[in-house]
């Protein structure tokens, strides 16, 4: 199987040298000094499970790879905008991508059947430009359960997790997941293929949509907010409203909050990926962890007054941590 991963930072690199390892034909799009390292060195996979050293093909330049069999789309939610043109030269006729983004796909509601079926998400696909680039038939869904960091250029430390559930949006068991599920298998990670891949999303979304951004708001570890008995109430506030959303939706959420942030304080003095992305002056994945559960709540009637309020105050947080030109401020 021929692979491009876009997007080949932390998840991606270690997600295209599992690949590779497996045995499939990988090319990495990445840029900076992680890119030009790989390109020399390869991709060092640090792991307790064994570490090791992975050669695929790596670039700056899409249109050097040709069409693929898979895109694995590993970039942010809201990269994906910037790059999506550019993503055509890789498609043949049968190319499927995968998305391996936190909080709700830009191909939600695609695929989906019923009342809501081709809704598009403004807050995390403006305009639908990116369905209308990608197209819905290419889009299967994945939702990973992995943590990975750049620990130096092509160096990669694999933190935890193993698991990328993968599904169709239209529920079917397709050939061609089977395929990239072997795949992944066999460079040693774990990939069910389910038929509900939308249940999934919600169960890790509940989390995201309260944890990420109030981690952002405190600096505070998973474990030190659920712990807080001021801060504990407001999570639940969040996740019982995330959960409404989905019901209206149709989805069965496959765990209950207790159970959620029972979770989280297992996981114990981690850093949200969002905390993360702060502390390293990266722009936050807002959109479609937390905006999209404002704009859903608006559209289906259903109030989200403790997301609303902790969307507009990380908003704000984002903005202030930008340089004074691209706020709007003068620059002195």
């Amino acid at each position: 199987m021929k692979i491009a991963v876009v997007g080949a930072g932390a998840i991606g690199a270690f997600v295209g040298a599992s690949l590779a390892r497996g045995g499939a034909d990988v090319t990495l799009v990445g840029r900076g000094e992680h890119l030009r390292a790989m390109q020399v060195h390869g991709v060092r996979v640090l792991d307790e499970r064994g570490d090791f050293t992975a050669h695929p093909a790596a670039t700056d330049d899409i249109a050097a790879v040709g069409p693929v069999d898979a895109v694995v789309l590993a970039l942010k939610a809201h990269q994906i905008g910037a790059t999506v043109d550019r993503l055509t030269s890789l498609f043949g006729d049968d190319t499927f991508v995968v998305g391996m983004q936190n909080g709700l796909p830009w191909w939600y509601f695609q695929r989906l059947g019923g009342p809501y079926d081709g809704w598009v998400l403004e807050s995390v696909d403006p305009g639908g430009r990116i369905a209308g680039v990608i197209g819905t038939a290419r889009a299967v869904g994945c939702v990973v359960y992995a943590a990975s960091e750049v620990a130096s250029p092509g160096v990669v430390r694999h933190n935890e997790g193993v698991r990328f559930l993968l599904g169709e949006p239209d529920r079917s068991r397709s050939a061609r997941l089977e395929a990239f599920s072997a795949a992944l298998v066999a460079g040693g990670l774990e990939a069910p293929v389910l038929e509900d891949i939308r249940s999934q999303l919600w169960l890790k979304m509940i989390g995201n949509v309260s944890f990420n951004p109030i981690s952002a708001l405190t600096r505070a570890t998973l474990v030190a907010i659920a712990n807080d008995p001021g801060v504990e109430p407001l999570v639940r506030e969040m996740m019982a409203e995330c959960i409404a959303i989905a019901v209206r939706l149709g989805v069965a959420v496959p765990a209950t909050i207790d159970e959620r942030i029972d979770v989280a304080r297992r996981v114990g003095e981690h850093k949200t990926s969002m905390l993360q992305d702060l502390e390293a002056g990266r722009a936050l994945e807002l959109g479609a962890i937390v905006g999209c559960v404002v704009e859903l709540g608006r559209r289906l009637g259903i109030a989200t007054p403790a997301t609303q309020s902790v969307y507009a105050l990380t908003r704000l947080l984002e903005r202030s941590q930008r340089p004074a030109g691209e706020r709007g401020l003068p620059v002195k």
